[in-house]
């Protein structure tokens, strides 16, 4: 079953095999020995950023070679964008409410 991209994101430790695999190529035994888990462990964690295609496995010989295909992280980037202008307009709000309460405290000192 096809895995979403948000909920592999979710976890830390996918996102930190996805920075791992981000600049190189590397045996699946080779990411899980990065991992203070067992070796099923992390491979378990790699099927799931492979079936949301976040990993591309390859069979060379005997080894799989896992790499970051962060082509369908712009999926993510396109849905926070959209509220990137919303949350910047409610954090402007909020530092003018909290300057003018500031002002307002000085003042009464």
């Amino acid at each position: 079953m096809p895995q979403d991209v948000f909920q592999a994101i979710a976890d830390p430790t996918r996102r930190e095999i996805i920075d791992l695999l981000a600049g190189q190529s590397m045996p699946v035994n080779d990411v899980a020995e990065q991992f203070d888990m067992s070796r099923p462990a992390v491979s378990k964690h790699i099927k799931i950023l492979n079936e949301c295609g976040l990993v591309v496995i390859r069979k060379e010989g005997r080894k799989r070679y896992c790499r970051a295909d962060t082509t369908k992280l712009l999926e993510v980037m396109e849905w926070a964008s959209r509220y990137r202008k919303f949350w910047s307009e409610k954090l402007d709000a909020l530092e003018a409410l909290l300057a003018e309460e500031d002002e307002k405290t000085n003042t009464n000192i």
